[in-house]
């Protein structure tokens, strides 16, 4: 009997501001994350001889850029442990969507070894490990809907609700270094509270410069405005609309043109990933 996959959900950005800029060139954000009970599924083979395998990798993406390898190795490395292991992806989530697929992956990865290799490493250590592979990743790690900010490593949990989300993932690829050096990006945002987010401030930064560059994404957010209010999460391609249930958004879902991606899933606040992580160590006794 196969084990049970290990889920690497998805993530909204509810909101993205830019507040400033470090010395050293990063800049500062100011975003809330959301997770989905959809995403890609990761299973895994512990094997006794240090290798790492991913048994179907992403069609030209060498291993060294590869974060679901380069998350086992680093875990391997620091914990010295002599095992290895055979990992295998159901890719479900678009790449380069703005839907943090990546990184959500390189998290499970780092979570379920740490697991199944028994090398006792703490939250708050695999955390800083995930900090080395994308600002991303320690957010998956923790797994909890959180206001983040700094370079997005700042983090403070949040209880949100939990709309049904109706995802549409345009066909575009958007080049994020693009965007973040556009001269009409707003990088000077005024910090926000938590409080007033919650209220119903905030935005996200990137959705003029994505509409002045990419013709495609303006058309499928000009046709979604008719059910709601479109949001772009992260610097995007993919676009979102909340509603109260999934009815509701497979729905609208169905009214999409032909040929466009979309799923709906529910938005959650605690990660799908700690509640697989509990019932193994549960089963583990």
């Amino acid at each position: 009997m196969k084990p049970a996959p290990w889920p690497a959900p998805a993530k909204l950005n509810l909101m993205l501001h830019i507040t400033g800029r470090r010395a050293d060139g990063y800049h500062l954000l100011q975003t809330v994350f959301q997770f989905l009970d959809f995403g890609d599924r990761l299973t895994f083979e512990t094997t006794g001889d240090g290798s790492i395998v991913l048994q179907n990798p992403i069609e030209g993406v060498p291993n060294p850029q590869n974060l679901l390898y380069r998350a086992a190795v680093l875990l391997r490395e620091r914990t010295g442990t002599p095992l290895g292991a055979r990992i295998t992806i159901d890719k479900r989530l678009p790449m380069g969507g703005g839907l943090g697929g990546g990184s959500s992956d390189a998290a499970t990865v780092l979570v379920a070894l740490n697991h199944l290799w028994r090398t006792g490493v703490d939250e708050e250590q695999l955390a800083a490990m995930g900090l080395e592979l994308g600002a991303d990743v320690p957010l998956f790690v923790r797994g909890r809907a959180c206001f983040a900010e700094g370079v997005g490593e700042v983090i403070t949990p949040v209880a949100l609700p939990e709309p049904c989300y109706l995802v549409v993932a345009p066909p575009v690829h958007i080049s994020t270094p693009e965007l973040f050096s556009d001269d009409d990006l707003t990088r000077d945002c005024p910090p926000i509270k938590i409080a007033a987010f919650v209220a119903g401030g905030g935005e996200n930064v990137f959705v003029p410069v994505v509409r002045k560059r990419y013709p495609r994404v303006v058309e499928m957010m000009d046709f979604l405005s008719a059910f709601g209010d479109v949001k772009l999460t992260g610097t995007g391609a993919c676009l979102f609309l909340a509603f109260d249930d999934c009815h509701q958004a497979l729905a609208v879902q169905k009214q999409l043109p032909e040929g466009w991606h979309s799923f709906a899933a529910q938005g959650i606040n605690e990660s799908p990933l700690r509640k697989r992580l509990a019932e193994a160590v549960s089963d583990a006794g």
